[in-house]
């Protein structure tokens, strides 16, 4: 039996994204009690040029949510770039999710072939909405979101591998 393009991006997405909310409240408490400044994580990058978690988070919940809004064919709400805190990126991740539980199977699937048309670095770009999906959401929500688990991991916050990919459910 194929998978339907809803299946294969929002639970996806809604996965991946909940374990991230985890790991973000594992690094808070790691913060709190190791009386460290929550701010030095919310900043800190693993490279000079590279994103801080702040950004890989605002990142990570904007590919999702503006992604599964051009499959489904709507405007999805916009979100302005004002985190500071853990709390803050949590609740834009939670808020990311919710989003994501108002799109309906109807409204994604059938957009395999769909044209995906989008701006990205002042250059316009399209493709069917597979390889959309395969080629741009996923990859880029997966990179955002394990770069934000590296920085925290980087920085002494005791996660693993379980903690990124979740607990297996059937």
């Amino acid at each position: 039996m194929a998978t339907s393009m809803y299946q294969n991006s929002v639970p996806t997405i809604k996965r991946v994204i909940t374990n991230l909310i985890a790991v973000l409240e594992k690094g808070a408490a790691h913060a709190e009690a190791k009386k460290i400044d929550p701010s030095v994580f919310v900043n800190a990058r693993l490279y000079p040029d590279m994103f801080p978690l702040v950004k890989q988070i605002q990142i990570a919940a904007d590919v999702s949510r503006i992604g599964c809004a051009r499959l489904a064919q709507v405007e999805p709400p916009k979100a302005e770039d004002n985190e500071k805190t853990f709390p803050e990126m949590i609740e834009r991740l939670k808020s990311t999710i919710g989003y994501l539980d108002t799109l309906k199977p109807a409204q994604i699937d059938g957009a395999e072939e769909r044209t995906v048309t989008w701006t990205a670095q002042e250059k316009t770009h399209s493709m069917p909405g597979m390889n959309y999906l395969h080629w741009r959401i996923l990859p880029n929500v997966f990179f955002h979101c394990a770069t934000a688990y590296n920085i925290l991991r980087h920085n002494g916050v005791e996660v693993g591998k379980t903690d990124f990919l979740g607990k297996l459910t059937a």
